[in-house]
Formats: structure tokens, sequence, C-alpha cells
């Protein structure tokens, strides 16, 4: 058995990003990006009024002078002309400040009448104008390559004028689900059988992380039938669950060696989900996670998802950890690293306190739908006490 370490180094070793395209800016957020985006424009593109006012002289915007108004200029409609000694142009948030005006008399510390404008509060040179390129100049690097875009990214992307974004494509995964005894929602239950939770689980997570999953029909246990189901999918990453362990039934690498299958490593000193399988199949990555649907779900945040962030071009990273604190002791643990579900109740310190789950079976799928995080426990860890600091895997950010 190898440690989850090595198995994730090994995993993404043998991964490279898929192509890029492009797509329009409307449909970028959650991609990753394959170059940096640049400014197209400077933004601002030319000094603005950051406040409704009026454009003004400083050297004439004394408390207790009166200026002409010599006109109006909304934004989107600029004055043509340069402002003059004793003159004052009524500006609007976004307005162009004209050639001549150094400053802007906030419209609260001024009185218009009568074509003039009264000043009620000294301003100063500079004073509330946005100046041309303060946000950002042309050609400066606004989003670097390899960054999944957000909201914020997709309007600063917008800002500098952009309607199409270079991405990379996104992870292709085919879901292959074994076992005679399974069936997918809504199929005849086979006798002795049950209802398989872990494809469509995996699908949802796989759409979550940014991958488009396919999800294949059940493969009976029959190396044949492992074997055809395999094929002509056009995936990136063929994820496949239960059949990898070294029962009379488990079946998937005798049936994916029949279509080439070159397996990496497999076993993994973890609990849940030991029998873990990679390999390649020609260009495709192959993930085998176990069949009890807590591991298949476990191994997914531990290994698929950074396999998944590979292949849209990021760096792979491992599932994110916060600290928290036990609610309850804990027992030594044995030579595999645990992963233990667990409730978090947040304390006033912000140091979340964490309660794990007395039954912690993998077959048991609703107490994993409950849970919180993950209380990570190394391989030899000596008991912990209550109150003593451990290290946990939120769920919810992970699409889980």
């Amino acid at each position: 058995m190898i440690s989850i370490d090595e198995a994730r180094a090994r995993i993404l070793a043998g991964l490279r990003p898929t192509g890029n395209e492009i797509v329009p800016l409307a449909q970028a957020a959650g991609r990753v990006t394959a170059a940096p985006v640049l400014a197209r424009v400077d933004q601002p593109p030319q000094d603005v009024s950051a406040m409704d006012g009026y454009a003004v002289r400083a050297a004439d915007g004394r408390e207790g002078t009166r200026l002409r108004v010599v006109g109006s200029a909304p934004a989107g409609h600029p004055w043509a002309g340069t402002l003059g000694v004793g003159e004052a142009l009524r500006l609007f948030t976004g307005s162009i400040v004209p050639a001549g005006a150094d400053a802007v008399l906030l419209q609260e510390d001024a009185e218009e009448a009568d074509g003039q404008v009264a000043v009620r509060e000294t301003v100063r040179e500079g004073r509330h104008i946005r100046r041309r390129g303060q946000d950002f100049l042309k050609d400066v690097e606004l989003i670097p390559r390899a960054r999944r875009l957000t909201a914020r990214d997709v309007g600063l992307a917008a800002a500098g004028n952009h309607p199409w974004l270079s991405v990379h494509r996104r992870p292709r995964v085919a879901i292959l689900a074994t076992g005679d005894e399974i069936a997918l929602p809504g199929e005849p239950i086979p006798p002795g059988g049950i209802v398989s939770s872990n494809a469509h689980a995996l699908a949802a997570f796989v759409a979550a992380r940014g991958g488009v999953p396919l999800v294949v029909p059940v493969a009976r246990d029959d190396a044949n039938a492992i074997a055809a189901a395999a094929e002509g999918h056009g995936a990136d990453l063929l994820i496949t669950t239960g059949g990898v362990s070294v029962g009379t039934h488990d079946l998937v690498q005798a049936g994916l060696a029949r279509r080439g299958l070159e397996v990496d490593f497999w076993k993994i000193a973890m609990r849940p989900g030991k029998p873990l399988m990679f390999g390649r199949l020609g260009a495709t990555a192959v993930l085998g996670l176990p069949g009890n649907p807590v591991s298949a779900l476990v191994c997914a945040a531990l290994f698929a998802l950074p396999a998944l962030d590979a292949l849209a071009g990021l760096p792979g990273d491992a599932p994110p950890t916060v600290p928290a604190v036990l609610a309850t002791a804990l027992p030594a643990n044995d030579h595999r690293a645990d992963h233990l579900r667990a409730r978090l109740t947040a304390q006033p310190d912000g140091i979340a306190l964490a309660t794990a789950y007395s039954r912690q079976d993998s077959a048991l799928l609703r107490m994993l739908a409950e849970a919180d995080a993950l209380i990570l426990r190394a391989p030899h860890a000596p008991p912990a006490a209550a109150r003593e600091r451990v290290q946990v895997i939120p769920l919810a950010p992970l699409g889980l």
C-alpha cells in the first residue's frame, strides 16, 4: 500500500491540461484561463468625476466665491470646451472632467441659482477625480493564466473590453458503475440488489468541479462487459466504482486489461477507500474507486478533485483543510490514514468544534450527507483528547 500523498503525486504526474477553446464572456464563469487576460483599454479611459457636483479650477474654488455655470455634461456626454477662470461645469458621477478643470466641487457643498454656483466649502486640487488608468492601464495583465474565473474576474475582463476569453476545455469524465447487484435509480432492482448512488453522486461532483460527466450504463460482473462499457466515450478520465478489490467478482482490472489498461498503483493506506486503483487506458486516465458510497466519495475528494483540477489547467492541489477542536476524545489510529465524518459547530473563538459520528461504516451515505467535514487522522496517530486541535476537510466547498 502507498500513502495518500504518493498516490496523489503519481496521479498528477500522468495528467496534462486539456486543450484551449474560446468562449463568450457570458459563459466564462467557472472556467480556467488558458492564457493571461490583458487589458485592451485604460480604465477609466479618461479623467472622470467620482461624485455628482461641478468641475472647477481649484484656484477658483474657495469658500464664499461664486462661479459661472457654463453647461452640463452628464455621463456619456462630454463637454467639448475648456474650463476658464471663474467657470464651473455641472457634472455627474462618471462624467468626463473637462480640460482646464482640476477638481470637483460636491453638489452638497454648492448652491446653484441664476446661472451661478456658490462655493460653500473650499475644494482641493484633484479631489473627487478618478484619473485615467487609475484602475488599470492598457496591456497590463488583469487575470493570470490557470485561474478559475469568478464573477469578479468576469467583471474585470469585461472592463478590460474582452467579449471572449481563452479557457481550457472542460474535462470529460466517463463514470462507470459495476456490479450484478446494482441498478440505477428508477430501474428495476434485481433480487438481492440495491440502487446505485455512486454514479449520480460522482456525476454531480464532477459537474460541481467544472467537468462534463457522462454516466455510462451499469456494467455487470463480467470482464467482457466491463471492457465493452469502457470504450468509445472520448473521455479524459474514466472513473469506475466497485470491482477493484480482491474478491472473485472484482473484475474491473481484468476487464480493462483486455483494452490495454496499464495499472500505475492499486491500494492506498487510508480509510475509507483502501482499494483504489489508478492507471491509463490509452489516452484516458482511469481512476478505480471502491464500491461503498462513502469510500467512493471520500476518494473522489482526495484524488478525483485534484485530477479534475489538473486536467482543467490548475495545479491539482489537495483539498484544503482548516483547524478545528475535537468535541470528544479519539482512540489511537492504526497504520492507515483515517477520514472521520463529523459535524462542525461554530465557536466564539472562530475555531469550529468537530464532533465525529459514532458510526463510520463506509456504506452509511446518509451520515456523509449530514456531515460538514472529515477529521484527518494520520497513520499511527496517538490518542487525541477532547478539545485537542485537529485538521478537517470542509465538504461543502468541494462540491460534495
